[in-house]
């Protein structure tokens, strides 16, 4: 255990919390780490929506990039925004186990949500599924990390924003005001967290190995095939999440939409935990054949990068 295992990550409150989590873990086994922060292209263009970037993987691309050219061995993300498809010689070491998987709702007062509301989010997704549920209200782009969200939402008349619960409990910034949103699907692999190292690095592999939590693997695994499936990347409104039932069964629950919600293909399944490897690809197949593969071709048509 002589080698000192280097930490990528983002810069950011929430990110560096991940890492030093995954440092405290790699500790306690015996190993040693340093933690070395980068700023992402995600971080620093924040005028623009995630979308119209037309990056695959914004948050992770700069750390990727650090791992291939050796100036860290390990790199820990939110599984969400990590690409279906890694870099070559890029691999999954581990997926830590997982935390809320909700979205929720922060407000300035209960909303009446008869009325027309402002609403904030980044998210295609929480955008498209907000709209699917409320047609008459508004929807403003929100970009930025967790802390910078919450500012801004302090700055604005918003009447709320939507965040994923897990970021905010993990850096006890979580308000009183807020409400969990439990109808809506929840991003693919959402609350996990993921460590990523090169293929040949065996040392680092075995390490982080340690860490693996396999539910929450498979689960993930379900919602990423499901993602992959659909060829979503990071720009279609697509939720998915997985969960296993007494050790027997997994329940799945899968949305594709439009990007104004009033197009909406949902998929639910359950099925023994024997058949989980192909489930996420079976459940986007039935998607696509119910309604999904027009919604796709119109979202391909709209994300066409401009000349």
């Amino acid at each position: 255990m002589s080698k000192t295992i280097r930490i990528g990550t983002r810069d950011s409150e929430l990110a560096l919390w991940q890492a030093h989590t995954v440092q405290k873990q790699l500790h306690d086994l015996g190993y040693k780490t340093d933690i070395i922060a980068v700023k992402s292209q995600g971080d620093i263009i924040l005028d623009k929506p995630l979308y119209e970037l037309g990056i695959t993987g914004i948050f992770t691309k700069t750390l990727d990039i650090a791992m291939i050219n050796g100036q860290v061995d390990i790199a820990v993300h939110s599984m969400k925004d990590v690409p279906t498809a890694l870099p070559q010689g890029i691999v999954q070491a581990a997926v830590l186990e997982r935390a809320n998987i909700l979205d929720i709702l922060v407000h300035k007062g209960h909303p009446d949500f008869h009325n027309e509301n402002t609403i904030a989010t980044g998210s295609l997704r929480r955008q498209a599924q907000w709209l699917n549920r409320y047609p008459h209200h508004h929807v403003v782009d929100l970009r930025g990390n967790v802390n910078t969200r919450m500012q801004k939402l302090k700055d604005n008349d918003w009447n709320g924003a939507v965040f994923a619960a897990a970021g905010l409990e993990r850096i006890n910034i979580k308000p009183e005001n807020f409400i969990d949103l439990d109808w809506m699907v929840p991003a693919p692999a959402q609350g996990a967290m993921v460590v990523v190292a090169m293929g040949n690095d065996n040392f680092c592999l075995d390490a982080v190995s340690e860490l693996n939590d396999v539910e929450t693997e498979v689960c993930t695994h379900i919602e990423r095939q499901f993602l992959k499936t659909l060829e979503g990347g990071c720009t279609a409104p697509i939720g998915a999440i997985a969960k296993i039932i007494d050790d027997e069964e997994i329940v799945f629950k899968g949305v594709l939409l439009s990007l104004d919600g009033k197009e909406k293909v949902a998929v639910e399944k359950s099925v023994p935990i024997q058949e989980w490897k192909k489930l996420g690809y079976y459940c986007a197949q039935e998607v696509l054949e119910n309604g999904g593969a027009a919604i796709m071709e119109v979202l391909r048509k709209q994300f066409k990068p401009k000349d």
